[in-house]
């Protein structure tokens, strides 16, 4: 019966051994791999740099993505994104580019918040609501 006990020992420190080391090389891996991930961005901006001196659109594109809710406003970038557009489905020559369009809005019987002038109220009116249909009787 000692033989037994002392077999099963054995068998738990080695087990506790295993697991020891398991997590001494699992938390080696982690410290490599977090070491190595602050090199990155480095490089990546530095390769955005080299590219946005390469091509203006890139240099372009950038500032519209800077300058957030304006960008839709601006024609630079309005024509920045058409060319990047055109030059991603394989387009040639402006012909192609669509046109861009007015801005719409939701209520165009209201005026823009920037055209209302202080306490005047244009036309507000209410868009026309729709009645449903009578559906027939099912007997």
């Amino acid at each position: 019966m000692a033989r037994t006990e002392a077999g099963a020992m054995d068998g738990k420190i080695f087990a506790r051994i295993g697991a020891v080391v398991f997590i001494g090389v699992a938390l080696t891996v982690t410290a490599i791999e977090m070491g190595s991930k602050d090199d990155e961005p480095d490089a990546l901006a530095t390769r955005d740099r080299s590219i946005a001196s390469q091509d203006p659109l890139a240099s372009e594109l950038r500032r519209c993505s800077a300058i957030g809710e304006a960008g839709p406003r601006d024609p630079g970038c309005l024509k920045a994104w058409a060319d990047s557009r055109r030059r991603f489905l394989g387009q040639r020559g402006s012909a192609t580019a669509p046109v861009p369009a007015a801005p719409t809005t939701l209520f165009p019987n209201v005026p823009a918040s920037g055209d209302r002038k202080e306490g005047h109220r244009g036309d507000v009116t209410a868009p026309a609501m729709q009645v449903e249909p009578p559906r027939p009787e099912i007997r």
